[in-house]
């Protein structure tokens, strides 16, 4: 892969991030505002739980589809690390195969089901629902993409990496 095609890569990817860290500052700002309201001034106020939820929804979905590397997702370790590199390539090329052709089939519904929930609005910000469901299709699309290449990379012989529990972390 070219020098400047990576350069630019990382970018986005720290672009991403920086989207991430915006959404969680907004969702903890507005669960701080929840609480003085409600218990300091006496006021429940709601719309701040909505924004909360949205943005928890929003940054499930953007960081799984956007931040996160394959060596940071959830995995069966104790099978995957007892195998070697041509049965991880293997593995790594059915789960690819299963997991595109699942996204790829589920595809027109979700597109469906987004455009169909225009019709409905949050009840405090009066947001259309197909608004807040659009970050679904961007998982979904991303996650296909991200599988196409890694079944390609173990179809050309690059073994995922090996799981090392001496290396395992929480990511903080």
């Amino acid at each position: 892969m070219p020098a400047s095609i990576r350069v630019i890569g990382q970018w986005f990817a720290r672009r991403a991030e920086n989207v991430i860290a915006a959404m969680l500052a907004a969702m903890f700002l507005a669960f701080i505002l929840q609480i003085v309201f409600r218990y300091v001034f006496g006021l429940p106020i709601g719309w701040t739980h909505e924004v909360s939820v949205i943005l928890w929804v929003w940054l499930v979905l953007w960081g799984a589809a956007f931040v996160l590397s394959e060596r940071e997702e959830i995995r069966f370790d104790i099978i995957y690390g007892a195998v070697g590199p041509g049965a991880r390539r293997i593995m790594c090329i059915i789960t690819a195969a299963v997991l595109i052709a699942l996204y790829a089939i589920s595809f027109p519904a979700v597109l469906d089901y987004v455009s169909f929930m225009k019709v409905e609005k949050t009840a405090y910000l009066k947001i259309r629902f197909d608004y807040l469901f659009s970050i679904y299709i961007f998982f979904v699309i991303a996650t296909i993409i991200r599988y196409i290449w890694l079944a390609w990379q173990a179809m050309r012989g690059v073994a995922p990496d090996e799981f090392d529990p001496t290396k395992a972390s929480s990511g903080v």
